[in-house]
């Protein structure tokens, strides 16, 4: 199961949208990031195996991962 959950801990503030749980790694997993960070039109990273992508893009980022046919749940408040 894909989670995407909003965080502001450590970034003074500033919001990321987080996606834990996607079944890629490596080269696969950052071009993912690739692809949705420019889907979002922001920047973002990859870190420890979770994407990170800033600001608030829960609502944009969900389907695009259900395309990928996997089941995306949106995590925490």
């Amino acid at each position: 199961m894909v989670r995407i959950s909003r965080q502001t801990k450590g970034r003074k503030g500033k919001g990321v949208t987080v996606i834990t749980g996607v079944p890629l790694d490596g080269d696969e997993l950052r071009d993912l990031a690739r692809l949705l960070k420019k889907r979002c039109g922001s920047g973002g990273t990859v870190r420890d195996g979770t994407i990170e992508i800033q600001g608030d893009q829960r609502d944009a980022l969900v389907p695009e991962l259900q395309l990928r046919g996997w089941t995306v749940k949106k995590a925490g408040g």
